[in-house]
């Protein structure tokens, strides 16, 4: 097959983005903003309902076919209901971005401290969410000859340092072994792990005046904090059939802060 620009369209695909409610300066809107220009059509899942609709409402007034749903990741049934949601709007389900997370709404307790409760509450979200999502998605995936899923794990999963990174590793190991499992299906599983993000959640998490910015200023091989649509070219690949060999991976996207051989 003689590679063509068009491999990076999505005309005719059905995308899932979970998190996607956002109605500032989100990935998730970004995702969703960015496979509908891409030509899908685009579910947008969110906790938030009003939300969700809100970006789907955006979508549909530049041009693009979009539905907002109202779903809770950690919830199966919920999940479910998404799954049928999109496949009675648009026919089926081709893309599965799992994007939503806890991430400011998440304890920093050490290990030795940290309460079972909060423990148990961020891997339903960041890693049961996500496979309860993809569970949603895989029986139209298959039917439709193969799909895409992305999860969005971190920069801070590598090294896992505190909750929040143990549970996005964890999600790494999800992603490689849903790769594993459906790729005779056609189904490719990859990972972005984005560094630090000037969205609206990423800036109340770590301020302009964070030490930690001053931190990655000094390591990053170019800017240390990225914009959400920074994010989105690495996600068309993934989606698209101009990524259709690359599956088990997990692309960091973050100016050069991990490198990994």
């Amino acid at each position: 097959m003689t590679f063509s620009l068009d491999q990076f369209r999505l005309d005719g695909k059905v995308a899932v983005v979970t998190g996607a409610g956002g109605r500032g300066n989100s990935i998730g809107r970004a995702y969703a903003l960015g496979l509908a220009e891409a030509g899908a059509a685009v579910v947008v899942a969110d906790l938030n309902g009003e939300g969700a609709e809100a970006v789907a409402q955006e979508i549909v007034a530049a041009g693009g076919r979009a539905i907002g749903v109202r779903v809770d990741v950690a919830d199966e049934a919920s999940t479910l209901a998404m799954g049928a949601a999109a496949s009675a709007a648009f026919g089926g389900i081709d893309i599965l971005v799992n994007n939503a997370a806890l991430m400011v709404d998440i304890s920093y307790d050490n290990c030795e401290t940290v309460s079972l409760e909060a423990w148990n509450r961020a891997f339903a979200v960041n890693l049961n969410g996500a496979l309860l999502c993809a569970r949603a998605v895989i029986p139209s995936m298959r039917a439709r000859g193969g799909g895409r899923i992305v999860n969005q794990t971190s920069g801070g999963a590598f090294p896992a340092i505190g909750l929040y990174g143990i549970s996005k590793l964890a999600l790494v190991g999800l992603t490689t072994t849903l790769a594993k499992q459906l790729g005779k299906d056609g189904i490719t599983c990859n990972a972005i792990a984005p560094g630090n993000v000037k969205s609206d959640a990423g800036k109340l998490l770590v301020p302009d005046d964070s030490p930690f910015i001053q931190f990655l200023d000094m390591t990053c091989a170019l800017r240390s904090r990225g914009e959400p649509d920074e994010l989105v070219g690495t996600a068309l690949l993934l989606c698209s059939d101009a990524g259709r060999w690359i599956t088990g991976q997990t692309i960091h996207v973050d100016g050069g802060w991990v490198m990994r051989p």
